[in-house]
């Protein structure tokens, strides 16, 4: 499957030199895996930063197969901070194709063995609220173990996700120590 390329920008424009440079550099991700469904990658540029080794800002998004695999580096030239954004790019692909062959006995994840949640979308209202940003994703169900795995190929601390075990939502995060904890919500 051919995947999406899309190339984003704020506060700045992408010239069609960035584009190309971008979108042949994207392919070095297929050529390593190939069931990728699309790639993001967004520009971004702070005037206002402090170090100005930390001007400009390269994020990519992959996704594949329901993973996703992020990346971001900051430079103070945009092309640098694309090829260092592409390199941690890579290794996590690495990392995620050593981890997706172990694991179930068959080779299927939980998102395949137990059917998925049906979600409802809510509507959005437009008001002076103290939220700046909301996002909204597909919880695909996991094991704890998978959750786990997705969140460290995200680089974040904590990860929300539908546990396939128990069928409840639940959150999974790291502790200060580097150990893992689970949080089970239950209605009061």
């Amino acid at each position: 499957m051919m995947p999406k390329y899309e190339v984003v920008s704020r506060n700045m424009e992408v010239n069609q030199r960035l584009q190309e440079y971008a979108e042949k550099k994207l392919q070095k991700i297929e050529r390593h895996l190939n069931e990728v469904e699309e790639t993001r990658v967004e520009f971004s540029h702070n005037r206002s930063a402090r170090n100005s080794a930390e001007r400009y800002t390269a994020q990519i998004t992959a996704r594949v197969k329901g993973v996703l695999l992020r990346a971001e580096e900051r430079s103070d030239d945009l092309f640098a901070a694309f090829d260092a954004a592409l390199d941690k790019m890579m290794r996590q692909i690495e990392r995620y194709k050593g981890r997706r062959y172990r694991g179930r006995g068959d080779g299927r994840s939980a998102a395949e063995v137990v059917p998925a949640p049906e979600l409802e979308e809510v509507e959005e209202e437009e008001t002076a609220s103290p939220i700046v940003r909301r996002k909204k994703f597909i919880l695909l169900p996991m094991t704890e173990d998978e959750a786990i795995e997705q969140m460290n190929l995200l680089g974040h601390d904590f990860f929300l996700f539908y546990n396939a075990e128990t069928g409840q939502i639940n959150v999974v995060y790291r502790r200060r120590d580097n150990t893992y904890g689970l949080i089970e919500p239950e209605l009061g």
